[in-house]
């Protein structure tokens, strides 16, 4: 089994009266991203803050490689590189300006500072942009910039909160492949509430709702949480809606096409042999039928119990009822 290189442990965090996360407790492993998603306010931000020593939690603990970072902050911090929502950076000063100012910041001795820049800047795909200033950078460059800050010391954990935030979906397929590239040496949690963002980057998720966690697995197991309970048949020469009803178990029928129908049903995969008996008897030639897997946002929808998801553009993200 793989080692962890970090560890939360019955976490707990109040400000004033309410508990923005009460008793969580995980691990992240060497390598590979941990999504840590909820909705807004969830507790995610406060959890990361936490992990990085921004703020000293209620009770519990946040142990870096062994090291705890309230007891120990400045060695955990060693071992740490952090993306915050907003990217720190001094729009003023060009790249190389700035990331030798954030060599300095994390003790990076001076002989092996210019050797950290060029490793940092061409894992990021920046180092055409040495000598241009921060503030002519597009978006999606200066999140480069922020994430070459944020390994420059080469930490064993990089800790990005909703780091393709403000993005367009360009920048975030760039971004998102550079994380998954910067994950493959060293552990990274992403902190994100759009559902499709863990899909497209993520191993494992810890998923966090009202600052508890109601989801903690893989990727996969997240995917199928819930079985399917829609499938999708074509066919020849299609039957009627009543028809379709008539079948034991089906509850809803919708014609994406004169020949193409999405069945919904409350009973078990089974439904598929009495869809294709039906077609048979009834002379329905079946040219294809297979089980949809469940959306994210359905399983979302079921896990947070208290959350709908609405859909924006092309990415799902979580919104208060």
């Amino acid at each position: 089994m793989e080692k962890s290189i970090a560890k939360i442990q019955n976490l707990s965090h109040r400000y004033s009266k309410d508990w923005a996360v009460k008793n969580i407790s995980f691990e992240i492993q060497n390598r590979g991203i941990l999504g840590l998603l909820g909705s807004n306010g969830a507790g995610k931000s406060t959890t990361m803050n936490i992990l990085c020593g921004v703020i000293n939690q209620t009770e519990g603990k946040a142990i870096i490689d062994g090291i705890d970072v309230r007891e120990n902050p400045v060695e955990a911090k060693k071992l740490i590189g952090f993306l915050p929502q907003k990217a720190p950076l001094h729009l003023e000063l060009t790249v190389d300006e700035y990331l030798t100012h954030c060599a300095h910041m994390r003790s990076i001795p001076s002989k092996r500072i210019k050797d950290a820049l060029e490793l940092a800047k061409a894992k990021c795909g920046i180092s055409h942009f040495s000598k241009r200033v921060l503030k002519n950078l597009s978006g999606g460059y200066q999140q480069r910039v922020g994430l070459a800050q944020a390994i420059i010391h080469n930490p064993k954990l990089v800790v990005l909160d909703e780091p393709t935030n403000g993005l367009d979906p360009n920048q975030i397929l760039e971004v998102r492949k550079l994380i998954r590239e910067i994950a493959e040496d060293r552990a990274v949690i992403l902190s994100t509430h759009i559902l499709s963002e863990v899909q497209a980057t993520c191993d494992n998720i810890v998923m966090i709702e009202h600052g508890e966690i109601v989801f903690a697995d893989t990727l996969y197991a997240f995917n199928n949480y819930i079985e399917p309970n829609t499938l999708i048949m074509e066919v020849d020469n299609p039957p009627t809606e009543s028809e379709l009803y008539a079948i034991d178990g089906i509850t809803d029928v919708y014609f994406v096409t004169k020949n193409r129908i999405r069945l919904q049903f409350n009973t078990g995969p089974e439904i598929t042999k009495k869809i294709i008996q039906a077609s048979v008897t009834n002379g329905w030639p079946l040219s294809e039928i297979y089980l949809e897997k469940s959306s994210l946002d359905g399983i979302f929808a079921q896990l947070s119990k208290k959350q709908t998801v609405e859909t924006k553009g092309q990415e799902y993200v979580l919104v208060n009822p």
